[in-house]
C-alpha cells in the first residue's frame, strides 16, 4: 500500500471537511438561536463573521491541492460551491470588517431563512464531500498497491 500525494490530498481534505462540517453546524445553531430570539443579533454576527473567510480559505486550499494532484473530477465537484462563495462574498452588505452577516438586517425573516437554508445546504455538501473523500482516499490507496 503506497501512500501517494493524491492519498495525502484526500486525507487532508477529509480532515478539513470535518472542520467545515463543524462550521456549518455552528452556523445552523447560531441562526436558530437568532430565530428564537435567544441571542442578540450583534453578538451573534460578531461570532459568525470571523468564521466566514476561514471557511472559504479552507475549501479553496484543498481544491488547489486537488488541482496540483491532477484530480480534476474532484476540482469540478468543488467549483460550484467556491463560485457561490465568491459570488456571496462579493455581494455582501457594506461593512467595516470581513464577514457576511450584518446585525441590522439579519433579523429580517427572508434573510434569516435564506441563511438557515444556506447553512443546511452547506452541511449537506460537506457531509457528501467527507464521505466522497473517504471513499476516494481508500480507492487511491488500494489501487496504488496493485
Amino acid at each position: 500500500m503506497a501512500f501517494t500525494f493524491v492519498a495525502l490530498c484526500y486525507l487532508l481534505a477529509m480532515i478539513l471537511s470535518a472542520v467545515l462540517i463543524f462550521f456549518a453546524i455552528y452556523h445552523i445553531i447560531a441562526f436558530d438561536e437568532l430565530k428564537t430570539d435567544y441571542k442578540n443579533p450583534i453578538d451573534q454576527c460578531n461570532s459568525l463573521n470571523p468564521l466566514v473567510l476561514p471557511e472559504y480559505i479552507i475549501q479553496i486550499f484543498y481544491t488547489i491541492l486537488f488541482l496540483f494532484a491532477g484530480q480534476f473530477g474532484t476540482v469540478a465537484f468543488n467549483m460550484p460551491l467556491i463560485g457561490y462563495n465568491i459570488y456571496r462574498y462579493s455581494n455582501r452588505p457594506v461593512m467595516t470588517g470581513p464577514g457576511l452577516y450584518d446585525p441590522t438586517t439579519i433579523m429580517n425573516a427572508d434573510i434569516l431563512s435564506r441563511c438557515m437554508r444556506e447553512g443546511w445546504v452547506k452541511l449537506g455538501f460537506y457531509l457528501i464531500s467527507f464521505f466522497y473523500y473517504l471513499y476516494s482516499m481508500i480507492y487511491v490507496l488500494v489501487s496504488s498497491s496493485s
